[in-house]
């Protein structure tokens, strides 16, 4: 068979063909779907416009407006039976029963705050009471402030860019003048600068480090507390954090030191609680994936102020002594709501928040 034949067979099949495919739809998505058959994309006139290349020069004019006009028609018929059926289920709806304003509504669930902002809030009313003030700090900070004026050497890990966010800056300004804060040690450091010793100060809110598995994410909440004064010691650091994680997890928990490094504290360390996913320390050693078998998870790091620290905020180290902790906020609330998987924290799935 020709192409012109071929051409010619195509419309007319579209032609006589069309007007009963719409007469069987009942509906718009049918409609739409009968008229795809064939001005779609792969509609038969659709098909057919694109064999005008290979049609005789003589016969292309001619056979291309017929296609053209039979497009149009379709198009026309259809929008005139989308009108149709829309005029037809306006009138159904004014004709139907009457709604009855007096009928009670539905019932709203009543909902509650994020696990995170309660455990934010608890752990805060906890500190409140221990004679800690509450202080807030911005979440785009500059770089010595998160760094610099906690001892941080310039080539140490923390300040590299696969671990931290920097804040685009125009041109002849520092590439690493600002970023989003990595912890709220921040906080620390504008409140030595605001004000003088005695002060116990805690703060709390987003953090955002390139992080990211079954305990970490690349945004988290960290709770930051420091305390400055004359002869503060590693022992009040101890004796205010045990008695915090007691009050927080019962006080049968666990509670174990270990030394550790951070640039902002020395000596420094790091603390653990008996893991409250699988509970080792009362019901024998467990396969948990959280605590990854050892019973114990880490909770927060800590340790005494670093004698740099006081001197790049105008503190005499030799009159003053600190000590300073950090905890995630995140790590708190998998605990203490038995939640395997800090992404289910930040999914946003209300059938699992509902639960907490």
């Amino acid at each position: 068979m020709s192409v012109v034949a071929q051409f010619e067979e195509g419309l007319g099949h579209a032609a006589s063909e069309y007007k009963a495919a719409f007469d069987a739809a009942r509906d718009e998505p049918a409609l739409r779907a009968a008229n795809a058959r064939y001005t779609g994309p792969s509609g038969i006139v659709t098909k057919l416009l694109k064999l005008m290349p290979e049609l005789p020069k003589e016969q292309r004019r001619e056979l291309g407006q017929r296609a053209n006009r039979l497009k149009e028609e379709i198009e026309s018929e259809l929008a005139a039976r989308l009108a149709s059926l829309a005029h037809a289920q306006r009138a159904a709806e004014l004709s139907g029963p009457a709604l009855d304003v007096t009928l009670p509504g539905y019932g709203v669930r009543a909902g509650h705050a994020h696990p995170l902002t309660r455990v934010k809030h608890e752990l805060l009313d906890l500190f409140a009471g221990l004679g800690f003030d509450i202080a807030e700090g911005p979440e785009v900070d500059l770089h010595e402030n998160n760094f610099d004026r906690l001892g941080f050497p310039p080539d140490h890990p923390a300040t590299d860019m696969q671990d931290t966010f920097f804040m685009q800056q125009p041109p002849g300004v520092s590439p690493r003048a600002t970023l989003l804060r990595t912890h709220t040690s921040t906080v620390q450091v504008r409140e030595m600068l605001r004000r003088k010793p005695p002060l116990a100060v805690v703060s709390a809110g987003a953090v955002f480090r390139r992080d990211d598995d079954v305990t970490h994410s690349p945004m988290f909440m960290q709770l930051e507390g420091f305390m400055v004064d004359e002869g503060v010691s590693f022992a009040h650091l101890k004796g205010v954090l045990t008695h915090f994680l007691r009050r927080l997890f019962g006080q049968n928990v666990p509670v174990r030191f270990r030394p550790s490094y951070f640039p902002f504290v020395e000596p420094g360390g790091e603390v653990d609680v008996g893991c409250t996913i699988c509970r080792s320390w009362e019901l024998g050693p467990r396969e948990c994936r959280v605590c990854k078998n050892t019973g114990f998870m880490e909770i927060l790091g800590c340790g005494m102020i670093h004698p740099v620290v006081f001197e790049h905020v105008g503190y005499d180290p030799e009159r003053f002594t600190g000590f300073a902790f950090g905890m995630g906020l995140d790590r708190v609330a998998m605990l203490r709501y038995g939640i395997a998987e800090v992404g289910l924290l930040y999914g946003n799935d209300v059938r699992f928040l509902a639960q907490l």
